[in-house]
């Protein structure tokens, strides 16, 4: 690497890596992550969607695309993942999975790994990474839970999306240290709705887990909504002023406040080498 390569590199920003999980799916969890990433990119930021639904992914079908390859390809070996990244709307980028592929639904830790440090190597400056999870707590999404530096939990109002949202946050706080989490009921009729559901998950987990939680916003069930996915387009598009485009405004306003980490947490994580370059340090300070 050459020196004006290096001093590139360390004046790049660091990269807002957020994982959005659900314990159900059906959720609305892909949705929420194509909306979310327009909204930020109308803003301005630059933005990649990693489909982290590694065997049965489709946030590309959601926003109309048609990749060539994905990210099946980059761990046999056949293509970089310079070469399996698309362009979405506003200019988005998406790291597109398979479909269909056993295997890919079943990686083990040493695969998960190479992902995370393959994403992390990409020269395309990022102001965001979303990372669209599978649903349930499989080992793909424990790990892609952790290596991020913030994780919403999409959760419905219905008894068995905030049962297996509670069971996520369950494992990730017993067994795996992670004690904050952003809470975004979705599908709801309103606000209130979401408070309430939020009130319901927290008053479980104040009484028997060591957690802190967040309501980072909450999406109305939205007519537009259900025509946007018809139309294989995102609602902050095809609908702009509709309620559940104006609810993602809102919630990327809340994702773009999120502080950045203050150092490694130990484990492996998405752009946390970029992050320690992007920190000033105590001489130049």
């Amino acid at each position: 690497m050459d020196q004006a390569e290096g001093l590139r590199r360390l004046q790049r920003p660091a990269t807002k890596v957020i994982t959005v999980a659900s314990g159900k799916g059906g959720v609305g969890k892909t949705n929420v992550v194509a909306n979310l990433a327009i909204s930020l990119a109308r803003s301005g930021s630059r933005v990649m969607v990693f489909d982290a639904d590694l065997g049965l992914g489709n946030i590309d079908i959601l926003l109309g695309l048609t990749p060539r390859f994905n990210i099946s390809h980059v761990l046999t070996g056949e293509k970089s993942l310079e070469q399996v990244l698309v362009r979405g709307p506003l200019g988005i980028w998406v790291l597109p999975a398979s479909s269909g592929v056993a295997s890919m639904a079943t990686l083990d830790a040493r695969s998960q790994s190479r992902l995370i440090e393959a994403v992390s190597q990409l020269a395309i400056p990022l102001d965001f990474l979303l990372v669209d999870c599978a649903a349930g707590i499989s080992g793909d999404v424990l790990t892609f839970s952790r290596a991020a530096q913030d994780l919403i939990v999409v959760l419905s109002n219905e008894p068995a999306s905030v049962a297996d949202a509670y069971a996520l946050i369950k494992v990730l706080s017993r067994h795996y240290g992670q004690h904050r989490f952003h809470l975004l009921p979705n599908m709801v009729r309103d606000a209130k709705e979401g408070r309430a559901l939020f009130g319901k998950i927290t008053g479980v987990t104040d009484r028997y887990l060591d957690v802190a939680l967040d309501l980072i916003g909450a999406i109305p069930l939205d007519p537009a909504l259900r025509a946007a996915v018809r139309a294989q387009r995102a609602v902050v598009e095809s609908a702009p002023h509709s309620p559940a485009a104006l609810a993602f405004a809102a919630l990327a306003e809340r994702v773009r406040a999120l502080p950045l980490p203050q150092g490694p947490s130990g484990q492996i994580e998405f752009f946390m080498n970029q992050l320690l370059r992007a920190e000033p340090s105590a001489e130049t300070s």
